[in-house]
């Protein structure tokens, strides 16, 4: 089964950081790879339009944000950058290499990591 998911947080969906479920903010399942394929590619353009930023991998992992999309962090005394996120997974985990889409390679910003937060990876 596969599954698209649109995720909000502070981290990159390529990471998969413990707890990553927790930021899962909608979930659609699909039964055929042709149908979640369509719904991702849909998302994806919609969310390019939407986004000023954004990094997309070609094993259909992507990440779209706006700079002033921030939250303080305590433990790590800066602002996090907050990621709309959208992955398409097979069984909630990267799809077979056999799928990876090279179009999705794409980006026009890189995210830009704390490097002082205690909660880095």
């Amino acid at each position: 089964m596969y599954q698209v998911i649109k995720m909000y947080g502070d981290w990159e969906p390529w990471w998969f950081i413990d707890g990553w479920q927790d930021d899962i903010v909608q979930e659609k399942s699909f039964d055929s790879w042709p149908a979640a394929l369509a719904y991702f590619e849909e998302e994806w353009q919609r969310m390019k339009k939407s986004y000023p930023s954004y990094h997309s991998q070609k094993s259909l992992l992507a990440t779209f944000w706006r700079e002033d999309e921030r939250r303080w962090c305590e433990d790590c005394d800066e602002e996090l950058q907050q990621y709309h996120s959208l992955l398409l997974l097979k069984d909630r985990d990267i799809v077979p290499k056999h799928h990876y889409q090279s179009y999705f390679e794409q980006r026009n910003d890189c995210p830009q990591a704390s490097l002082s937060c205690k909660l880095s990876i």
